[in-house]
């Protein structure tokens, strides 16, 4: 593991300790989930704006009919 320090205002730091009590977890547990949320958020807005770009590029689309056909699904 590693050490991480962070500063909190008094009013924060009791704030995030109750609600980390009232889920279950640890201040540690809700800092580091939250962090990887954070992550996912971001990784999933970078993928939608590159998907929109490329749509924008190409802005062609399939029924479901259309795409299990090429799929050979139907």
């Amino acid at each position: 593991y590693m050490t991480v320090t962070v500063h909190l205002n008094p009013r924060d730091a009791r704030l995030f300790k109750k609600h980390a009590a009232r889920s279950g977890m640890t201040l540690s547990d809700f800092a580091a989930k939250a962090m990887r949320e954070r992550i996912e958020d971001e990784l999933d807005r970078q993928a939608y704006e590159e998907a929109m770009k490329e749509f924008r590029a190409n802005p062609v689309t399939y029924t479901l009919d259309e795409d299990e056909k090429e799929l050979g699904l139907s």
